[in-house]
């Protein structure tokens, strides 16, 4: 017998991605070019491993349970960079780690619906978002995003009824990669706090964000935690996806909240993984903003070289962060295109079908590639074969 909850949502998007690749060769000549997964594939930086290797060997109680919502010393020190970035007061009862931002989202959900409740979900969404709404008997209220992928606050207005709980935005976006303007989230905020709602904004890919000042001004407002849930992630900064270690922003007493359900579910985040998360913040600043300017450099190149298939009808959706959001000009829907790709030109992507409602036909034309593990080089070997992928529809057609 299967739990319903589990059977209300669909399967893991990139684990079913990935079993394209069963029985597919990739000669030498054309090895596969892997854009489906947003994370780092590089180990972290070697400081960081002997950090790690240095905890492991000689501080016995990074062996231990730990607290549930975290270091002492790694909120603090994270409550001082939010103040700092954002130009607001962030204390440091007002952080939790969690174990990965994922967990942060649930978490922050669970706190706060009961089934049946509705929380509005802008797509193309960050699928693993919709399957814990699913799992939890949460409804989905879908918001298309518009011109930008922007999505729009009179729209997400309209939506609002007597059991919405909560607007969510991610920004730097994933799947989209587009980065929501200040005003615009300032908007949500509004809009959030005048029916007494939660805004819960994932801002995971934040230190790739091409603005060097405040994205926002939410922890300028002093009464912001009467609204704003924020997410982060460690993984994609530091190279520590495996670790799993991400983190919230929120009142301390909706911490309180979460903190009964991470109690439950892993105790306490990864002793290693934080002790990292805190080296990391403390000596690799110089380092991350390398790795910053290294993908705002392959986020130009995506947007450089995109002539080369927007001549052939493509269209950049969205770019930025680890992301480029694409619509294809094929008949083919792009649930089966992004298998053809596998097979025939050696190209592993995700198909908009797993971002998107399964009634909303936007999602059959559109593909998401993340471009962190491709450089410059790879960028354009990788438009040469979507370019490619004209001459063998041609071929299919004439046959």
């Amino acid at each position: 017998m299967n739990n319903a909850r589990t059977m209300t949502t669909f399967a893991p998007p990139v684990m079913e991605a990935r079993r394209w690749l069963q029985g597919v060769d990739f000669p030498p000549e054309r090895p596969l070019i892997n854009v489906s997964q947003a994370a780092p594939v590089d180990p972290p930086p070697e400081g960081l491993r002997r950090a790690i290797a240095d905890t492991a060997l000689n501080l016995p109680e990074a062996h231990l349970y730990g607290p549930d919502l975290g270091l002492p010393e790694l909120r603090a020190e994270l409550a001082q960079s939010v103040s700092a970035t954002y130009n607001g007061q962030v204390s440091a009862d007002q952080v939790a780690i969690t174990s990965g931002c994922n967990q942060a989202f649930c978490a922050a959900i669970i706190s706060l619906c009961n089934e049946g409740d509705e929380v509005i979900l802008p797509t193309p969404w960050y699928f693993n978002h919709k399957m814990w709404l699913d799992m939890q008997g949460v409804r989905t209220v879908p918001l298309p995003c518009g011109t930008g992928m922007l999505p729009d606050v009179a729209e997400a207005a309209a939506k609002i009824t007597e059991r919405t709980r909560a607007i969510v935005l991610v920004s730097p976006n994933n799947p989209c990669g587009v980065e929501y303007p200040a005003d615009l989230i300032a908007a949500f905020r509004d809009l959030a706090r005048d029916h007494g709602l939660a805004l819960i904004i994932d801002e995971t890919y934040r230190d790739f964000h091409a603005q060097t000042d405040a994205p926002h001004e939410l922890f300028e407002d002093a009464n912001w935690q009467d609204t704003v849930i924020q997410l982060y992630s460690f993984s994609k900064s530091y190279r520590l996806t495996g670790h799993r270690v991400g983190a919230v922003v929120a009142s301390s007493e909706r911490l309180a909240e979460m903190e009964k359900f991470i109690d439950t579910v892993t105790i306490c985040p990864n002793q290693l993984a934080q002790h990292a998360a805190l080296w990391g913040m403390q000596n690799l600043g110089d380092w991350l903003a390398g790795e910053r300017l290294e993908i705002l450099d392959r986020r130009a190149a995506i947007e450089e070289g995109f002539d080369v298939l927007a001549a052939q009808g493509w269209k950049l959706l969205g770019c930025g962060a680890y992301f480029a959001y694409v619509e294809h000009p094929f008949v083919t829907p792009s649930d089966e295109l992004a298998k053809l790709m596998v097979r025939d030109i050696g190209v592993l992507a995700l198909p908009g079908t797993m971002f998107m409602p399964a009634d909303d036909p936007a999602g059959a034309r559109q593909l998401r590639i993340a471009f962190a593990n491709v450089d410059r080089t790879g960028i354009t070997t990788l438009f040469q074969r979507l370019a490619s992928l004209a001459d063998l529809a041609a071929l299919r057609a004439s046959s």
